[in-house]
């Protein structure tokens, strides 16, 4: 390898408690997915196998990192997760999370870990400059993501700071519940496609990684040039003025929320109402924030809050637990007061839950509680409202724990919940083919919306160009308009294609969304570290494979084009208030989905990917996946 990477990969067979050391795939493999999602959607298009669910021990759970991460570029601190989504059944997930774990495992020698297998009993898995291992997890089973990072880091005597990281699940993860995460280094997460319950469902409770040596680099004195000039292009937009500010203190934070609230994005009460005006109104005069940022990055996004009046005065709450985790916590159920909705937030954290599917889960239930639909009976007794966030928190222990009757419901999630239920109940659920989405209210944002839509309910797959920013580097300078279809399959083209390569160069999003120069100088730091010639029309090639690539495999296992109709209706009903007040996306999306097949180059019929259109993505060997007739 000339730079960039360790060479090798950990596999873990959990059957056997055995490990190997694998060489990653020569080039030109290697150049064609280049890292983090797409070498681990490579791996995994590999060692899955259609069928197998996600609790079988056969189903491969793997971490991947990029050329970039541990490097000193802006924010290298990507790590992707690739298995099968558990929330949905069929598509793949992809879920990315930061923090010191990639880091870590890079400077233990390792690019990345496939695990497969389930242990017999409940381990974790250590892997440090010695090599890995694997621990009995009798010790700290059934604790929370908290305190199981401080337990094993104990047991393992390292002291506190960032020495080693952890990426542990909680009791959500342990009980197999629909929404589980893996959390490591208390602000950061795995946060979509329920990876925590894949981890659960292989006795595997934590991972350990304090590797220490550095991360080989092709051209030093180049990569610091690029990375100096990514740096000033970043901290000179917008967007990264924007997480600068919010992660400095509670004038920030504010200014983040009033932004999203003036933009009707702030989901409540199951989608029922929109962006309520008291909403974290009162962060400023009740809460400190402090920056926690990743190591390296210059952003400091990632924060601690501490709480100075009120109840829970003196508590000091690390939001992390998924995309828009405060809105999937506590807006989606009605509160909405600063201490309450951190607490709320907190929760899901340490009982490893991606907090939009668990608040998406609770919020049906309010609702259907309030409209007849359950009963006391049905509730274990209580009394469900809106608002109530001793009861949220009490709830979502409930059904991390699968306690009672009503604890094994939730913990199937709101589609399972809805299905349960079953009448009016099919109509109040919010969902993306089965999966939870990014918790904002998208539907005053189309462009975001039809790629969630069009995706594989594993977060952001397109962000599109109607709100937070524009993409300079590939020709969108200004927004689109949010509330109208023109244009909108062509930007989840193109924002897809970045945003996949993106996923795959080793660093965090936030260094990337709407900057300048994100693209010239990703592909400059990946020349400068790897000694390739790497260009940005490579780039967005590789990020047009992988959205095929990902399509394949979810054909594999059972996709047709009416699951890219399979959206929750509450999410296709028209916002009665807000930006978007009578308007919704549904008469449109039948046009919008064949327009963005034909300008993918899929079948309008199927949405399979046309043999030319692999062939000419170097993804010829995949199209005996797609085209058996």
């Amino acid at each position: 390898m000339k730079g960039g990477y360790c060479g090798k990969i950990l596999r873990v067979d959990l059957d056997a408690e055995n490990f190997t050391d694998e060489p990653l795939p020569e080039d030109p493999v290697l150049r064609k997915f280049v890292g983090g999602w797409g070498l681990g959607l490579y791996f995994y298009s590999r060692e899955y196998k259609p069928g197998f669910g996600f609790k079988d021990p056969r189903t491969p759970l793997i971490f991947t990192t990029g050329p970039l991460t541990g490097t000193r570029v802006p924010s290298a601190t990507n790590t992707t997760a690739v298995t099968l989504n558990s929330e949905t059944g069929y598509t793949t997930a992809r879920s990315h999370s930061h923090g010191a774990f990639g880091q870590k495992l890079k400077a233990a020698g390792y690019d990345g870990i496939i695990i497969t297998g389930r242990a017999k009993k409940p381990v974790y898995l250590w892997i440090d400059d010695s090599g890995p291992r694997l621990y009995d997890a009798a010790g700290v089973w059934g604790l929370d993501t908290h305190d199981t990072e401080d337990a094993v880091k104990a047991e393992r005597g390292i002291e506190e700071g960032r020495k080693a990281s952890v990426a542990a699940i909680g009791p959500a993860g342990e009980n197999v519940c629909h929404g589980a995460l893996i959390q490591n280094d208390k602000h950061h997460s795995f946060s979509h496609a329920g990876t925590g319950a894949v981890m659960g469902a292989k006795n595997l409770k934590a991972i350990g990684t304090a590797g220490t040596a550095k991360v080989p680099v092709h051209d030093p004195a180049a990569l610091k040039e690029s990375a100096k000039l990514w740096r000033e292009s970043l901290l000179g937009c917008e967007m990264g003025q924007f997480w600068v500010a919010g992660g400095k203190d509670a004038a920030g934070r504010h200014s983040v929320w009033e932004y999203d609230k003036r933009e009707s994005l702030i989901s409540a009460q199951n989608f029922q109402r929109v962006s309520p005006p008291e909403w974290l109104d009162d962060i400023e005069d009740i809460a400190e924030v402090r920056k926690k940022g990743c190591p390296g990055c210059p952003l400091g996004c990632s924060y601690e809050v501490e709480i100075h009046k009120g109840p829970f005065a003196g508590q000091v709450f690390t939001p992390s637990g998924g995309g828009e985790n405060m809105e999937g916590s506590a807006s989606i159920i009605g509160v909405y007061d600063t201490a309450r909705v951190y607490m709320l937030t907190d929760t899901n954290d340490r009982m490893g839950f991606e907090a939009g599917a668990a608040g998406t889960t609770l919020a049906l239930a309010i609702e259907a509680y309030k409209k007849g639909l359950l009963t006391r009976e049905d509730t274990d007794g209580l009394e469900l409202r809106w608002g109530d966030a001793d009861l949220g928190a009490a709830l979502i222990r409930k059904m991390a724990h699968r306690e009672g009757a009503f604890g094994e419901i939730l913990a199937l999630g709101a589609p399972g919940l809805a299905r349960r239920i079953g009448g009016e109940a099919l109509d109040m659920v919010a969902h993306v083919k089965g999966g939870s989405i990014n918790h904002h209210d998208w539907r005053a944002s189309w462009g975001i919306f039809f790629g969630q839509i069009v995706g594989g309910a594993s977060g952001w797959p397109a962000p599109g160009v109607t709100n937070f920013t524009t993409e300079p580097s590939i020709g969108y300078d200004t927004f689109q308009e949010p509330l109208t279809p023109e244009g909108k399959p062509l930007a989840s083209r193109m924002t897809g294609m970045l945003k996949f390569y993106n996923d795959s160069v080793g660093t965090c999003w936030n260094s990337l969304w709407g900057v300048p120069r994100s693209l010239q100088s990703t592909t400059e730091c990946i020349a400068a570290a790897t000694g390739w010639d790497f260009t940005p029309e490579e780039a967005l090639t590789l990020g047009e494979r992988l959205m095929n690539l990902e399509r394949v495999c979810n054909l594999r296992n059972g996709f047709t084009k009416t699951d890219d109709f399979d959206i929750g209706p509450r999410l296709l009903q028209a916002p009665t208030e807000g930006r978007a007040k009578g308007r919704s996306i549904k008469p449109f999306l039948p046009g919008m989905i064949d327009e963005y097949y034909e300008l993918m180059g899929w079948d309008v019929k199927t949405g399979r990917p046309y043999r030319a259109t692999l062939e000419r993505l170097g993804l010829e060997e995949y199209a005996l996946f797609v085209w058996t007739d």
